[in-house]
């Protein structure tokens, strides 16, 4: 347990399948997560990958607990978080932060860079030299101090993947689910966000779940991989063990898929000399 901050154990969520919901009456349930069992260790990063509909965003969802799970048990540095009330699972939540997939949508428009990070220091009381904090945390993330007066429409989409990173790590929290944080920015972009979580994760000794369809990128940022497909995990291990030989061929297949970098033409160019 000392090793390991989350342990899932038979877990099983099941969701509305609306597509087949009746005039009348409740939607039938259709199960998402099928029994998942795996551990995430302290003070590393932790990829959850698999194709669309394979079940790792619910999975995340649920270790938070944004999900109630239908069985099994999600303990969290030794505490059973799977069926607590919200009021009993409010004390523990600002040590479980969220980083979400587009932060257009989850940053609120009419609110101010500062504010939009200062919103959870207010909600949990840590209301002491608040603008020091905001100050601190524009400084973690490598934003000037001249963005927490603007507004989420008056930055790029890198910036404002950046303030959803400080918000998240403004309560200091021990873990950090960040769910296709890069998927819809530019190469380019992509790799500083990267380049960012890894020097947080040394300075901070940070706990992240990183959900991602892209290999490549898990590759570059996890030390352990959790592979899924239709609600299960079908295979899990060290990032070098599960790329260098994997034993699933769905893996496989998905590891054959990442895409190889273009070669510069004028290394393909006869030498004219």
């Amino acid at each position: 347990m000392a090793d390991n901050l989350f342990t899932i154990s038979g877990l099983k969520l099941s969701l509305p399948d609306m597509t087949r919901k009746p005039v009348f009456g409740a939607a039938p349930q259709i199960e998402i997560l099928k029994g998942i069992d795996f551990q995430v260790p302290r003070n590393a990063v932790t990829g959850i990958v698999g194709e669309s509909g394979s079940g790792k965003s619910t999975l995340g969802r649920a270790m938070v607990r944004l999900l109630e799970p239908t069985e099994g048990t999600i303990v969290f540095d030794g505490l059973d978080l799977t069926h607590l009330g919200e009021n009993e699972l409010r004390p523990h939540r600002r040590n479980l932060q969220m980083i979400f997939q587009d932060p257009m949508s989850s940053l609120n428009p009419r609110r101010t860079i500062a504010s939009i990070i200062a919103a959870p220091l207010r909600q949990y009381g840590l209301t002491d030299n608040i603008d020091g904090r905001v100050k601190e945390a524009l400084d973690r993330v490598g934003l000037p101090q001249s963005f927490a007066k603007r507004y989420r429409h008056e930055i790029s989409g890198g910036q404002r993947q950046r303030v959803g990173i400080a918000r998240a790590l403004a309560l200091s929290p021990s873990f950090v689910l960040a769910d296709e944080i890069v998927s819809g920015l530019d190469v380019s972009t992509q790799a500083q966000i990267l380049t960012l979580l890894e020097r947080l994760c040394r300075e901070l000794g940070l706990t992240i779940a990183f959900i991602s369809h892209d290999l490549s990128v898990v590759r570059r940022l996890c030390e352990q991989v959790i592979v899924m497909h239709n609600g299960t995990i079908i295979e899990k291990g060290s990032t070098k063990a599960v790329f260098d030989n994997p034993q699933q061929p769905y893996t496989r297949s998905l590891i054959d898929a990442i895409p190889l970098p273009e070669p510069d033409p004028l290394w393909l160019a006869p030498d004219a000399s």
